[in-house]
């Protein structure tokens, strides 16, 4: 609670005025902050949902949208060991998978919401750019940016990938860990790496940086799926945070910044 100060008065009841005032004050601030809505969700939605959270608080008003952006499995992590997060919008199955087996979000409320690409990215004035796989075995590639597998969903995907064509251990000796799918994007952009592997949506917000070499080949479509956290304070809100993702308006930002539906 803010610490007032108390000013002599002639009038005996104006301290008490005062008391009360900011009493109200207090209570008027708690009310605001119980609607806080926390979402945590997947670097590569950064931009999207940067949108639609706006869009959400203009259709919900009294609620104010708070976004936490990293990596799928940091996320998790964070969960988890009770941070206090209302939805959790992950770039991949398994880690939506072991939230529910960690009962931090209930198997009915989870919806895959939108679907991403796997793509290889060089940068903009790369003088050679690979057209296959295969081609990131060249000596010329020094240094390939990959998401950490154990905690990045981009990662995982890749590390796949490579090993359903034999060329992981190739590839990993050219490794350079990223935190999350966006750090990977950086690397490229910086040109302090010769390819990264990285979504579609990413590659498409750094043009001027970056360019695609090739689209990767997956056995199954990239969804990303979203639910509400079990325990969250604000589970009406959550509620309607996800419907909102899901519904035409939701699927229109996230449409504009490359998402494909689910």
């Amino acid at each position: 609670m803010t610490a007032s100060r108390f000013f002599p008065t002639k009038h005996p009841c104006a301290g008490i005025r005062r008391a009360l005032a900011g009493l109200a004050l207090s209570v008027a601030s708690v009310g605001v902050f119980a609607a806080d809505l926390t979402v945590s969700a997947a670097a590569s939605l950064t931009n999207a949902f940067n949108e639609i959270g706006p869009a959400f608080e203009a259709a919900n008003p009294g609620t104010k949208v708070q976004f936490n952006f990293a990596a799928s499995g940091a996320l998790l992590q964070q969960i988890a060991k009770g941070a206090p997060v209302d939805v959790f919008a992950s770039a991949d199955q398994e880690t939506m998978n072991q939230a529910e087996q960690q009962q931090l979000v209930k198997p009915a409320t989870r919806a895959n919401f939108v679907s991403n690409s796997l793509v290889v990215i060089v940068p903009l004035d790369a003088a050679s750019v690979p057209k296959t796989l295969a081609d990131l075995r060249v000596p010329a590639v020094k240094r390939v940016a990959i998401g950490v597998p154990a905690s990045v969903p981009v990662g995982r995907y890749t590390k796949a990938v490579l090993e359903r064509a034999n060329l992981w251990p190739a590839i990993e000796a050219k490794m350079i860990g990223a935190q999350s799918v966006r750090q990977a994007l950086d690397y490229v952009a910086r040109g302090e790496v010769d390819a990264g592997f990285v979504y579609g949506t990413d590659a498409a917000v750094m043009p001027g940086k970056v360019k695609i070499a090739f689209t990767v080949p997956t056995d199954a479509p990239l969804l990303y799926p979203i639910a509400p956290i079990a325990a969250s304070g604000n589970s009406a809100a959550a509620q309607k945070f996800v419907a909102y993702v899901t519904s035409p308006e939701g699927q229109a930002v996230l449409a504009k910044y490359g998402f494909g539906k689910p």
